[in-house]
């Protein structure tokens, strides 16, 4: 069959490959001009930044979709596994939590804290473990097309205490705040809510301890570079022409219109864009808008000294961290407090920054643009608060470090809605709740549009790499079923 996958981001990239494995023909039209979507790059003077995802888990889907491409990630990629994968920080405090898989070690550390949580870590990981075997692995490898597949799984997971908030299931085992906090961070990293998205994701935590946070050489922009190599070999990738229609005639998709007025045809259309944007601007179908995620304040800045205190991935938590998420995700207002992530890739690979530099890439989730806060006022006084934060001495203490600047770059808002055509300027889609998983998410198959897939954040099972590498092996299938079914 012939295949138009809009947009080339790691799910778009990755469906096509499948697709293509699978002996489709296959173009993928992306409408910036260059592929990778969130997962862009940013080159200045010798420094390099990746715009969007920084860090690689489950490496396992990787090698699953390279093996389908004929390839191996040894082959295409030369990845390292970070040690510790991070360091969790607390403003105005000296401990450190130094996250890594070493079970010892990170007893150890947990100690530090409290003995009493140091007891309960195997059975965290157990608990977390039986999640993501019997629940997101069983659920993310399937597509829910009926609210029955997703109903027969409930009781299942309220079994494994899967249906609470990440942050009830991890206090379960872990009282002492600091502790808890180092283990019920991770939704953040897709836009969730720890203290309001289901414990599904409470897995996060154990899947990085027991397969690894990973670097690939050249930063992420390696991942795109090789995805759309293999996307090229055996079929065609078109950038700088964004889609503006997905054509249907007697009410199935035939293939899509682009800016330029090409039309590619095709008897399947999958979109890796914006699952909001495509069903009403490329569709032209009105519907319920789901709850979308936070947006990111990006700061990234090319420094002409090291700061050694700097893991390759640092997280700082303020002193009101409850407050942050609530201000930011709920109360959907700056926030009072500042919790910062912080990616130097360059203590890793120095060739992400001139000799003697650090390329330092500085993240604050903050509202999306649907809050209604006025951005453009409120950009340059956030900016000084967040460098406040990384040079105070109850921060990070990287002092002198506005004085180093040598190269900065800012992503807003307005960068995600302007650029990525990110409704509300959100990062991540759809936020993760209970109630926008699974059956209650977009499905993979467009339930109106005969033809119309989808593959990305938006789509089941959500956002981050090994969410968006499960969408396309799901989509892929669903669709060689469809056509043996007779459904295309």
């Amino acid at each position: 069959m012939r295949v138009a996958v809009i947009g080339a981001g790691f799910g778009g990239l990755a469906t096509a490959i499948r697709l293509l494995a699978a002996g489709h023909r296959v173009t993928v039209v992306e409408g910036r001009p260059e592929p990778g979507g969130r997962a862009s790059r940013i080159c200045d003077r010798g420094w390099q930044f990746d715009t969007g995802p920084s860090l690689i888990t489950m490496p396992e889907l990787l090698d699953d979709l390279f093996a389908a491409a004929g390839t191996s990630s040894a082959q295409e990629l030369k990845l390292r596994r970070l040690d510790p994968f991070y360091r969790i920080s607390w403003e105005g405090e000296e401990e450190t939590l130094l996250f890594n898989g070493d079970r010892a070690a990170m007893i150890e550390q947990i100690t530090e804290f409290s003995l009493a949580d140091a007891g309960r870590y195997d059975d965290f990981m157990a608990s977390s473990r039986s999640i993501h075997e019997e629940a997101v692995l069983v659920a993310g490898n399937r597509p829910f097309l009926e609210l029955g597949g997703f109903l027969s799984l409930v009781p299942k997971m309220a079994q494994l205490g899967a249906l609470r908030s990440v942050d009830g299931f991890v206090g379960r085992f872990f009282r002492e705040p600091h502790v808890r906090q180092a283990f019920a961070f991770h939704p953040l990293f897709i836009g969730g809510n720890p203290f309001r998205v289901p414990a599904v994701y409470a897995a996060l935590a154990y899947l990085q301890v027991a397969g690894g946070v990973w670097y690939s050489e050249g930063g992420m922009w390696s991942l795109v570079e090789a995805l759309a190599r293999i996307v090229k070999g055996g079929g065609e990738l078109r950038c700088g022409d964004p889609v503006t229609e997905i054509v249907r005639r007697n009410g199935s998709a035939v293939g899509v219109k682009t800016a330029s007025g090409d039309f590619v045809e095709a008897e399947v259309v999958v979109s890796n864009a914006d699952v909001v944007t495509t069903r009403r601007n490329l569709l032209g179908l009105n519907g319920r808008v789901p709850r979308l995620t936070m947006s990111c304040f990006l700061l990234y800045l090319g420094v002409r000294r090291k700061f050694s205190q700097l893991q390759h991935h640092t997280l700082l938590v303020g002193n009101d961290y409850r407050g942050f998420i609530h201000d930011v995700t709920v109360a959907r207002r700056l926030p009072a407090s500042l919790s910062l992530y912080v990616h130097a890739p360059s203590r890793t690979e120095p060739a992400m920054a001139p000799e003697g530099g650090e390329s330092i890439s500085v993240l604050l989730p903050v509202p999306n643009l649907g809050s209604g806060f006025a951005w453009s006022e409120a950009e340059e006084p956030l900016r000084e608060r967040v460098l406040d934060m990384l040079e105070s001495p109850n921060g990070l203490a990287l002092t002198g470090l506005r004085d180093s600047i040598e190269v900065e770059h800012r992503w807003t808002p307005h960068t995600f809605r302007d650029e990525l055509a990110s409704p509300q300027g959100n990062a991540f889609g759809p936020e993760p709740l209970l109630w926008q998983s699974a059956y209650f998410r977009q499905p993979n198959r467009d339930r109106d549009v005969p033809g119309v897939y989808y593959a990305g954040a938006g789509t089941h099972p959500g956002a981050g790499i090994p969410g968006v590498l499960m969408t396309a092996s799901v989509t892929a299938e669903l669709i060689r079923r469809d056509a043996l079914d007779g459904r295309l």
